[in-house]
């Protein structure tokens, strides 16, 4: 009796199993039509993805970070086709509705094992001829073809190193070259000592007498958050603008280098809210030099934590011109700030904010072009680029004869709302006639990145954190892995996991290019109770650096070029390769935005100990203003010389008016 109930709520259960699917079975006309099990989709998939397993979750955490939820689309190509497009090589599916990317390796380290098929009987909520996954289980397939992404791991001279140059004496916030060989440092108010004022200016000639190396300079109102370029004028004056509240907000400071390495300068920083100010009050602001060699000033905050200032103004200030209103910064706050400007070779000013990015008409400002949005996280379109959400971003190299659509990188970021920081850099070029973003992954997630550009056309990608926000106390997990990234090579290609330092680089960092071919890392203020507030300056040394191989030279007597001029310099080269010669722009570090960066290769031929340079041929190519101008000898580059092209076309030299300030004149 027993068995025979047992054997009936056996058939019962078989019964009730066939009616609950509609892929095992259908009943018509009392007819029992028996159809073949559902299992994952095996064929038919996008790519080269490859069915592996049905897996469980890891032990007390999942296999993968990303996941992306569907209830009525997901299937094995949309899911896989996302994983890839994004540069994951592994992905799953859970409970039909689910999607998760990421890497194979992911699977061990989570505990992961492999579980019975049967396990993975979820319908896919996108196409219900396939399962996609069960509870707590992945439908796990594995992309097998030509590798998504290939990153480099050089070791030892080739991964570069940081060294310690100085324990410094200012947490800065922006980080600016100077045309007298020496580095100005400018900190908000409350960071650093007591007793700081504020402003320092580096000369690493004499880091072996720190009273030497740091001259002590003075700011009158708080810098805090503000925007830096050097000047086009003849003696390239720096410019800082805006800051925290009050009459910083509204503040245009000026610096004149003066003195040279070694030789102490007595130039102070100049300020007077009462003879020159900003139209508008701004905090995060970013500002340029136009082709015309006024400055232009975009965007910010009121201050204090205020609403924003969607608008752009230029400096000096044109004869009753106002502010012009922008509606795309309106509606993108508070995702904005420090927003990405450049120059393009058609003179249309492109300007990055937040995910978006579009071409401005140099002369009225209206849109010419709305590019396509940025990618954003795998699993986030609104993932953002620009300061909070902050990135960093570079102009790629320019070419003679400058016929190449100019390019523009941009890497890291975050995510609003769970602040994921991402993983990733996208590229395009705004002028072409394909301007979809590229994107290719790196190898680890990074926000408020700094970037800076090197002489031989590649990249340094540095500081920041693993997760979170720009801010203070909203990031953690310290990135302390440097990244080269190589344009020369294929995309997807480019990326070497360089050395690590073991000093944290978070908020308020930065980096900027010295003339001897280092790089300049300095600044955290986390205000996070766990990583300090950094005073520690350091370098980053290149591989370039490290080979053994002398250093060319040069010497050049003609610092003030015009356009498509042919100007010679006086060589030793050692034989080490290829000759070129790189003008890279003066550059002013803070939150990931490198105002003032511009990378150029301009035609060179030699003979003997001479090399004629071409200069590059308009104010498009090569916005007025000061470059670095290095020479290789294949790899290895020299110290630079600065050098001036497109004089002072706003002239600068006699702005601004009042007796505050020290002009230098045409």
């Amino acid at each position: 009796m027993a068995a025979s109930l047992f054997r009936s709520a056996l058939s019962l259960l078989f019964w009730l199993s066939l009616l609950a699917s509609s892929d095992a079975s259908a009943i018509a006309k009392g007819a029992l039509t028996v159809r073949q099990a559902r299992t994952a989709q095996k064929t038919g998939l996008p790519g080269n993805w490859q069915y592996q397993a049905c897996i469980t979750e890891g032990v007390g955490k999942r296999v993968w970070k990303y996941q992306i939820i569907s209830q009525t689309a997901n299937t094995a190509t949309t899911c896989l086709t996302q994983c890839q497009n994004f540069g994951y090589q592994a992905a799953g599916m859970e409970y039909g509705s689910e999607c998760w990317c990421g890497d194979a390796v992911e699977i061990a380290a989570a505990g992961s094992t492999t579980a019975p098929e049967t396990d993975c009987s979820v319908a896919c909520s996108g196409d219900a001829r396939y399962n996609c996954g069960g509870g707590n289980r992945l439908s796990w397939y594995l992309w097998t073809g030509t590798p998504l992404y290939v990153w480099n791991y050089p070791t030892g001279a080739n991964a570069g190193r940081y060294e310690l140059i100085s324990g410094g004496v200012v947490i800065p916030l922006v980080t600016t070259s100077g045309v007298n060989g020496k580095y100005t440092f400018v900190e908000k108010f409350g960071t650093g000592a007591p007793n700081s004022t504020g402003a320092y200016e580096l000369d690493v000639s004499q880091l072996g007498n720190p009273s030497l190396a740091w001259r002590e300079m003075h700011v009158k109102t708080d810098v805090f958050c503000s925007a830096s370029v050097t000047l086009p004028d003849k003696a390239g004056r720096q410019i800082n603008i805006g800051g925290w509240s009050g009459d910083s907000t509204f503040g245009i400071r000026l610096y004149w280098p003066d003195g040279s390495p070694g030789v102490p300068g007595v130039n102070d920083w100049q300020e007077n809210v009462n003879e020159l100010k900003l139209q508008r009050g701004r905090w995060y602001p970013t500002a340029m030099v136009m082709t015309n060699g006024s400055i232009l000033v975009v965007g910010g905050q009121t201050g204090s934590n205020g609403p924003p200032q969607p608008n752009l103004e230029i400096l000096p200030r044109p004869s009753g011109a106002g502010v012009v209103y922008a509606d795309w910064l309106q509606r993108t706050d508070p995702n904005n700030l420090y927003p990405f400007l450049a120059v393009l070779p058609s003179g249309g000013i492109f300007v990055g904010y937040y995910n978006e990015a579009r071409i401005l008409d140099p002369v009225t400002f209206n849109t010419i072009k709305t590019l396509p949005n940025m990618p954003g996280a795998v699993n986030n379109p609104g993932a953002g680029r620009t300061y909070p959400l902050e990135g960093t971003a570079m102009l790629l190299p320019q070419y003679a004869p400058f016929t190449t659509p100019l390019g523009i990188l941009i890497c890291g970021g975050s995510t609003i709302g769970a602040a994921i920081a991402l993983d990733n850099c996208v590229s395009s070029q705004p002028e072409a006639g394909n301007n979809a973003w590229t994107l290719e992954r790196m190898p680890s997630q990074r926000v408020m990145p700094c970037m800076t550009a090197l002489p031989d056309g590649t990249y340094m990608i540095l500081n920041g954190a693993k997760q979170g926000a720009a801010g203070f106390g909203l990031a953690t997990n310290p990135n302390l892995n440097a990244i080269l990234y190589d344009p020369s090579k294929p995309v997807n290609q480019r990326m070497s996991v360089m050395a690590n330092t073991t000093i944290a680089r978070l908020y308020h960092s930065e980096a900027i290019l010295m003339q001897d071919g280092r790089v300049l890392v300095s600044g955290s203020d986390p205000q996070d109770g766990k990583n300090p507030q950094e005073y520690r300056v350091e370098v980053f040394v290149p591989p370039y650096l490290l080979a053994g191989r002398p250093r060319p030279s040069f010497t050049i007597a003609n610092k003030n070029w015009g356009y498509g001029a042919s100007i010679p310099i006086t060589v030793q080269l050692n034989g080490g390769g290829a000759t070129r010669v790189s003008m890279l722009g003066a550059e002013s570090s803070t939150h990931g935005n490198t105002m003032g960066q511009r990378t150029l290769f301009p035609a060179v031929s030699c003979g003997g100990t001479t090399c004629t340079i071409t200069t590059p041929p308009n104010k498009n190519v090569c916005p007025p203003g000061w470059y670095q101008l290095f020479l290789l000898d294949g790899p290895t580059p020299s110290v630079s010389t600065w050098v001036r092209i497109g004089g002072d076309p706003a002239a600068l030299g006699n702005w601004p008016p009042g007796p505050t300030f020290k002009k230098p004149g045409l």
